[in-house]
């Protein structure tokens, strides 16, 4: 019997004007302020750094995210793996 292997979704990141991001590929969102926005994608950890962040939109179920406010920096970090279960997958084990 041969072993699935779990399917990873594809990740892209759409930024408009610096002010809204849209992100697929998200499998959870770790944390979340005013001034950051720290996820887990399919490619990494992703943080978002800015003013009056806030997310518009959350879909966990198909992997998409969009945040609004003023972004000023992006920043991936491959240290950290995904799927270690951020704060969405502890409120609702």
């Amino acid at each position: 019997m041969a072993q699935q292997l779990p399917q990873t979704r594809g990740h892209t990141l759409s930024m408009e004007n610096r002010q809204r991001a849209v992100i697929t590929g998200v499998e959870d969102v770790d944390s979340f302020n005013e001034q950051m926005v720290m996820l887990s994608t399919s490619q990494g950890m992703l943080t978002l750094l800015g003013e009056q962040l806030h997310i518009a939109n959350l879909n966990l179920e198909n992997g998409q995210l969009t945040v609004e406010g003023q972004i000023a920096a992006l920043e991936y970090d491959d240290s950290v793996r995904p799927g270690r279960g951020g704060l969405f997958a502890r409120l609702f084990k």
